[in-house]
């Protein structure tokens, strides 16, 4: 008998997902180099991508960061009316929570912006004045020192007015164009909020059914242990990521109301529109307070130099206040970064995506740093060695 015909083909669960994890490896080399080889078609079929998908990823993100209040309005109804049953309350913790959030929306649109308008209009009425007040002041100045060379200093004078004019005029030659763009614009813009709202809704009422899902993906073709501990990590990148949002957009909402409260008790002009400006920026971590200075101080500077002078002595208070006590009553260590590292994430963050790389930069490359040393201790817990 051939014993040839005695063998049989046996399937080996080893040797198959080998081979399954061999092709999985292939096919993402493939795709890396793809995507390299061909960078432009990548990144533009990228971003057409991202914009069709923009209202789930801005519901998303929204339902992230109202998932917090959400919690605790929860927290607070379930001891108010025990009573009530779950779900009533989660339909109650979030609908309070799109009031308060649209509440203020609301207040900043119609008290707010208005009275940012006007301050613009009357910044833009100022500066011919001011040009002028600096051309008498540049006369005045020639006459009490004829020894020194104007000419230059005169010249720049004498062209920016003209080209100031004719800046305007395109201005007003091609507004009707930037409108009906802007208007287009704004149009897709409500309706992407509008899907992104109902989407954070749905996702906030169902969060519970999507987080068992996941588990239940996971669990099913990966092994428990390795879950649990994805799990866990998953569990500390979301605090440290989500408590340095939060925390510093609380934080930068306290510095701006400080500082309009401030300048509107020094007499200070245009306090709102500043206040905005420096409460806004303040999100930028180190930098945020210095860079949201630069606006105030010119625009005082055009108005009385002294009250600038107030205004920067006031800005480095408030820096100083939040840097020594209110960002740390608030903030804590959420991102455990040396100031080296912050400063790295928001050069690289800006570069990558500007004021707002500058702002999630931070908690991106903290996420980053926490999984790179769970990593090397994870390394080095298995070669038993214990480095000080």
């Amino acid at each position: 008998m051939n014993p040839l015909r005695n063998n049989k083909f046996e399937s080996n669960k080893k040797y198959f997902t080998i081979c399954i994890y061999a092709l999985f490896v292939i096919l993402i080399g493939a795709l890396i180099v793809k995507i390299v080889m061909d960078w432009d078609k990548a990144k533009a079929l990228f971003n057409n991508f991202v914009v069709i998908l923009s209202p789930f990823l801005i519901g998303a993100f929204m339902a992230y960061l109202l998932n917090p209040l959400v919690k605790r309005l929860d927290g607070l109804l379930k001891k108010l009316f025990k009573e009530k049953t779950p779900r009533v309350r989660k339909f109650l913790s979030i609908l309070i929570s799109y009031i308060i959030v649209i509440g203020i929306i609301i207040i900043a649109l119609f008290r707010i912006l208005p009275q940012i308008v006007t301050s613009l209009t009357d910044l833009i009425a100022l500066i011919p004045s001011t040009y002028t007040r600096l051309l008498t002041f540049m006369e005045n100045f020639e006459e009490s020192y004829p020894d020194f060379d104007f000419r230059f200093i005169n010249q720049i004078l004498e062209s920016l007015g003209p080209d100031l004019l004719n800046y305007l005029k395109n201005l007003v030659t091609n507004v009707i164009p930037v409108i009906y763009t802007t208007s287009v614009s704004v149009i897709k813009w409500i309706i992407n909020i509008l899907i992104a709202v109902i989407v954070s809704a749905y996702m906030l009422s169902d969060q519970g059914t999507l987080k068992l899902n996941f588990k239940r993906l996971l669990y099913a073709y990966i092994p428990k242990g390795r879950v649990d501990g994805f799990l866990e990590t998953l569990k500390h990148c979301n605090s440290i990521f989500g408590g340095f949002i939060i925390g510093k957009t609380i934080d930068s909402m306290i510095i701006g109301i400080l500082c309009f409260l401030l300048m509107t008790l020094l007499r200070l002009p245009y306090a709102l529109l500043i206040s905005v400006i420096v409460g806004v920026t303040n999100m930028i971590p180190y930098f945020g307070p210095f860079i949201g200075a630069v606006p105030g101080l010119f625009i005082l500077l055009l108005i009385d130099p002294i009250k600038a002078l107030v205004f920067g002595v006031l800005i480095l208070a408030l820096q100083q206040f939040d840097g020594l006590i209110l960002g740390p009553k608030i903030l804590g260590d959420s991102t455990g970064l040396k100031p080296l590292w912050i400063i790295f994430a928001i050069t690289i963050g800006g570069y990558i995506w500007g004021p707002l790389g500058m702002f999630f930069g931070v908690p991106v490359v903290a996420v980053i740093a926490y999984l790179s040393k769970r990593a090397i201790d994870h390394r080095l817990k298995d070669k038993d060695l214990h480095i000080d």
